[in-house]
C-alpha cells in the first residue's frame, strides 16, 4: 500500500463528500445549506488541488483541471453569500440561496469526474 495515493485518494473523496453534504437539501431553503460545510469543501477542494500539482500525465493533468474548476466554483458559492450577506444586506433569499447552491452544484459535477478518474486510474493499475 502506497501511503501517498491513499492520501491523495482520502481529500478527493472528502472535498465530494463535502460537496455533495452542502449541495444536498431543497435548493432555496437557506437553513438546509451550513456555511461551515461550504467552508470545509473550500478548505478540502484547496488541499486536494495541491496535491494534483505534481502529476505529470495527462490524467493528472485532468485531475487538476476537475479540481480548478470544483475550486473555482466554491469560491463563487462562497462571494455570493457573503455579498449577499454582508455587502448588500439582503441576506439569504430563496433567489440567493439558489444561486450559491448551484455554483456548489456545479463543483459536486467537476468532483464527481475527478473521483471517476481516480476509480478509473485504480482500476488500470496492476500489480
Amino acid at each position: 500500500m502506497n501511503i501517498e495515493k491513499v492520501i491523495f485518494g482520502f481529500f478527493i473523496l472528502l472535498a465530494f463528500t463535502l460537496n455533495f453534504g452542502f449541495v444536498l437539501g431543497q435548493i432555496d431553503v437557506p437553513h438546509q445549506h451550513d456555511v461551515f460545510e461550504l467552508f470545509a469543501a473550500i478548505v478540502i477542494n484547496f488541499i486536494a488541488t495541491a496535491l494534483k500539482f505534481g502529476d505529470r500525465t495527462q490524467v493528472g493533468a485532468l485531475h487538476l483541471a476537475t479540481s480548478l474548476v470544483a475550486d473555482l466554483q466554491l469560491v463563487t458559492a462562497a462571494l455570493i453569500w457573503g455579498h449577499a450577506e454582508y455587502v448588500s444586506g439582503t441576506g439569504m433569499t430563496p433567489g440567493v440561496t439558489s444561486m450559491v447552491v448551484s455554483f456548489a452544484a456545479g463543483a459536486l459535477a467537476a468532483n464527481l469526474v475527478s473521483v471517476v478518474l481516480l476509480i478509473g486510474e485504480t482500476l488500470q493499475h496492476r500489480r
